[in-house]
């Protein structure tokens, strides 16, 4: 079930964060991860719309946008290949339509998955805190 998120979710949502950075993001340093935890708390969570995926009672996965951009999405890889992280895409094409995302051109596990989808590439970027490139992507319902 796609729900909005609650502020009790917060361990549950950086759980399913942490383990699917750590899979699609190996090349991130625990620093950085660090970091974004608290950013995710304190400026990315209040400032965006966020619904959590809760499966069986536990926060899975969440996406948070930011008009139409998608901030974030992650699902806890326990639950990858079950349908559950095309559902919150889904539910955030259903409210914005047209979505546009950056994701880490190293990031192999995430473009699989927006590729899929049917977001295409606009042109690539730098991170500027961590010196990785990213790769700018747009979906448009057709």
């Amino acid at each position: 079930m796609i729900r909005d998120y609650q502020p009790a979710d917060f361990d549950q949502l950086i759980d399913a964060w942490l383990k699917a950075s750590k899979l699609a993001h190996p090349f991130l340093s625990q620093e950085f991860l660090d970091k974004e935890i608290l950013n995710i708390r304190d400026v990315y969570v209040p400032n965006t719309e966020t619904f959590v995926y809760e499966h069986e009672g536990k926060v899975i996965g969440f996406t948070a946008l930011a008009g139409h951009e998608v901030g974030a999405i992650f699902l806890d890889p326990a639950f990858h290949g079950r349908q559950f992280g095309k559902a919150l895409m889904d539910h955030a094409v259903g409210l914005k339509g047209h979505l546009e995302l950056d994701v880490f051109k190293a990031n192999q596990v995430g473009q699989k998955f927006y590729f899929r989808y049917g977001f295409k590439a606009v042109h690539e970027h730098m991170h500027e805190e961590t010196g990785n490139m990213l790769i700018r992507l747009s979906y448009i319902i057709e």
